[in-house]
């Protein structure tokens, strides 16, 4: 049960962190289905950066983890600006505008790496190799029966997802952007009356679906495979786009989706381990949380109530 928790949790945050990405951007009235690609743009530029900040440290300094999330926060927002552009500026699809950011990240990211692993380090690799994140265990918490292993062999940057989804939620439900933003998403032309730009309001939610993209990005990246690959374009992005629809839009039902998504990969994987199954058996495991996703938005997907004005191109003299 300890390593269903255990890794059950290295999974689900980074996903969490994602999805409230995506939240704030649908909340504004944006559709976001360009999750994976910024999740793997951020990723790519985090991991170049510790790559080539190497030299500088010695070992597997935490400086370097933390600086490599920094940079992939950053470039996640950056690619986001794409999305925003087409959404904003030129009026686009949104549905369309991600699907293209999503092919446009792995196509540029699988080319970059390549081009810049020859041209930087004179190797003709595919990947950038990242050193393997510290785990932590907290004293004392870490003995509680069962409730313990949540305090057990931590990544360093599940405590980070707490700490920024703490503060995601309390700006998006306890502060007075939060509110306009959410009203951008169900009456975009109130907030408009009451003063303020909706666009503008837009491109920030935007901007911070990208950021935390990427930090679930790097997160996985870390915690999965510890390199930066075309890997990391699994389906993590629109995984996190069904937790927040199955939350309908909310972060705390938004974390248990992800919970359950992340319990059921590790759950999955620990049953073939206790059966002694073949190893190839581990790769439909995979599957375990895409049919879960399916099963409930089968089910549940008639209760959720998306913001009203998702999807709508805003036209500010149209009412």
């Amino acid at each position: 049960m300890d390593v269903i928790i255990i890794d059950g949790l290295s999974f689900a945050l980074p996903l969490f962190i994602m999805a409230i990405g995506g939240i704030y951007c649908e909340k504004s009235g944006v559709t976001m289905l360009a999750v994976e690609g910024l999740q793997g743009f951020g990723a790519f530029t985090g991991a170049l950066v510790a790559t080539l900040a190497t030299v500088n440290f010695t070992g597997n300094s935490s400086a370097l983890f933390y600086l490599a999330m920094l940079f992939a926060a950053i470039g996640g927002a950056a690619f986001a600006l794409i999305h925003a552009l087409l959404c904003l500026k030129f009026k686009a699809n949104q549905v369309i505008s991600g699907v293209v950011v999503n092919i446009l990240a792995m196509a540029l990211t699988a080319y970059l790496t390549k081009l810049l692993n020859r041209v930087l380090f004179g190797a003709t690799s595919d990947k950038f190799v990242l050193a393997t994140s510290a785990r932590i265990t907290i004293p004392g918490l870490s003995s509680i029966p069962v409730l313990g292993a949540v305090f057990t062999n931590l990544y360093p940057f599940e405590i980070v997802i707490v700490l920024v989804s703490f503060v995601m939620w309390f700006v998006l439900y306890k502060t007075r952007f939060g509110m306009h933003l959410r009203a951008c998403g169900d009456n975009p032309h109130a907030v408009d009356a009451a003063g303020r730009e909706v666009n503008r309001i837009r491109l920030s939610a935007i901007v911070l679906c990208g950021a935390l993209s990427g930090l679930g990005g790097i997160c996985f990246a870390y915690s999965i495979s510890a390199k930066f690959s075309d890997s990391i374009y699994v389906g993590y992005g629109y995984l996190a786009i069904a937790a927040l629809i199955f939350g309908n839009w909310r972060i705390l039902p938004t974390l248990g989706a992800c919970l359950l998504f992340g319990f059921a990969r590790s759950g999955g994987y620990r049953l073939v381990q206790i059966l002694k199954m073949p190893s190839s058996y581990q790769d439909l495991v995979m599957i375990l949380p895409y049919v879960l996703t399916l099963l409930l938005l089968v089910f549940f997907s008639k209760q959720n109530g998306a913001p009203k004005a998702l999807g709508a191109i805003y036209d500010k003299g149209g009412r």
